[in-house]
């Protein structure tokens, strides 16, 4: 066929496809629109594949000719140029940057918590290595970020780093994207070390000599942090479940908080009886929020959250023991050590509020449900009871013991 018999064709409205020769077909699909397709035979299979860069006439016949051409010669070397073209339709994975996006999108799939990998890659690995081609990362890399890691006293994260460096670093060789992992040749003993069980839990007298401590440092314990402390002591919740909490999850006439089952660790929604102690802390926190929809708002105007980040009472803590955050210059002497208060995390809070529950005799099945723990064995089967009113008594209990160490603040008394 020549130009002036394809439109021809074209106007004729006849919807097919018609031979134009050397294996270059021209098809009409919709009236007066026509595109050019190829066809070729590759590993023994006869297929069709349209002609990119546009229908005709944008694309000339003596253009169709030379692609079509090209297509049948690089098939008669077995290259099928539909794979090619998916090849080269594939997003690009050049730098470190990529692979994580790459391999975070699989975890979304696969964790509850994809959150978790995404912020330890992108506070302790992307400031490093996160523009670096991946085949230029190599073992010394990987031991400079877990050392640094490990260096500032996150034993834990450490270990958490190397893992995600380890799986991250896997996914590029099965993708053919770097010919061996550079942190597979290390293991916890060069990062954080074999973990322990921790047990520490706060004593009553330790938390009598915290409290007027932090009192004491407003300036690197802010009042917000110091009602978060409190409530998660008497409420025995997770920390990310109280940091991220919406006052929508609240009903403070009820004094009920019902926890949905996408925020809690479990997946189980519960709902936590709130002591009527702790509303005024509530009712402060509210009022601070302005108007914000979470208890704990966000301090930076141009945070991508809207709640308070997930380090923020840790690096507030840390300041406490004496440790710079974040390279920060202004440094505090170790409060916690000059009052006899060994070391402890945010997470061990919780250990705190389950101990003093068992030191006010409340029983181990309640206190347990408390946490928000599943029960275990055949009670875990059988026994669907959510004891609410004995939660509620526990936590009213609890708040008793605590409120006057905590209340000891003039506004609160007020």
């Amino acid at each position: 066929m020549n130009s002036k018999q394809i439109s021809a064709f074209i106007k004729s409205g006849e919807m097919t496809r018609k031979p134009v020769g050397d294996g270059l077909y021209i098809r009409v699909q919709t009236p007066g629109k026509a595109s050019w397709e190829v066809r070729y035979t590759v590993n023994g299979k006869r297929k069709f594949i349209t002609l990119a860069g546009g229908q005709y006439p944008q694309v000339t016949l003596a253009d169709a000719k030379a692609q079509a051409a090209v297509i049948k010669a690089n098939a008669k070397k077995g290259i099928d140029p539909k794979a090619e073209r998916q090849k080269s339709n594939r997003v690009e994975i050049y730098t470190v940057d990529d692979l994580f996006v790459d391999w975070h999108a699989g975890l979304c799939k696969r964790l509850k918590h994809p959150n978790v990998p995404k912020r330890i890659y992108e506070k302790e690995v992307k400031p490093y290595i996160g523009q670096q081609p991946i085949d230029s990362v190599g073992a010394r890399d990987i031991r400079d970020i877990i050392q640094k890691v490990e260096e500032s006293g996150r034993p834990s994260t450490a270990n958490d780093t190397l893992m995600y460096c380890k799986q991250m670093f896997n996914h590029a060789c099965k993708l053919d994207l770097a010919k061996n992992n550079p942190a597979s040749p290390f293991s916890v003993n060069d990062a954080g070390g074999l973990e322990k069980s921790r047990d520490r839990a706060l004593s009553m007298d330790e938390l009598s000599k915290l409290f007027p401590i932090l009192r004491s440092y407003p300036a690197a314990f802010t009042r917000d942090n110091y009602l978060a402390i409190a409530l998660l002591l008497v409420l025995g919740v997770r920390k990310n479940e109280l940091t991220e909490a919406k006052w929508s999850e609240l009903d403070l006439v009820s004094q009920l908080w019902h926890l949905p089952a996408e925020r809690s660790k479990t997946g189980v929604a519960i709902t936590i009886p709130l002591p009527t102690e702790i509303l005024p802390w509530l009712e402060e926190l509210k009022m601070r929020a302005c108007g914000s929809e979470f208890l704990f708002p966000s301090r930076k105007t141009n945070a991508k959250r809207g709640h308070i980040s997930p380090d923020t009472l840790n690096h507030a803590l840390s300041k406490m023991f004496g440790k710079p955050v974040n390279g920060g210059t202004r440094h505090y002497p170790n409060v916690f050590a000059q009052a006899n208060i060994d070391h402890f995390t945010i997470h061990d809070l919780r250990r705190t509020c389950r101990s003093l529950m068992s030191g006010l005799g409340i029983p181990g099945h309640v206190a347990e449900r408390c946490l928000n723990h599943k029960l275990k064995g055949v009670e875990a089967i059988y026994n669907r009871y959510d004891y609410l009113d004995e939660r509620r008594e526990a936590h009213e209990k609890l708040a008793n013991s605590l409120i006057p160490l905590v209340n000891s603040d003039s506004r609160l008394n007020n």
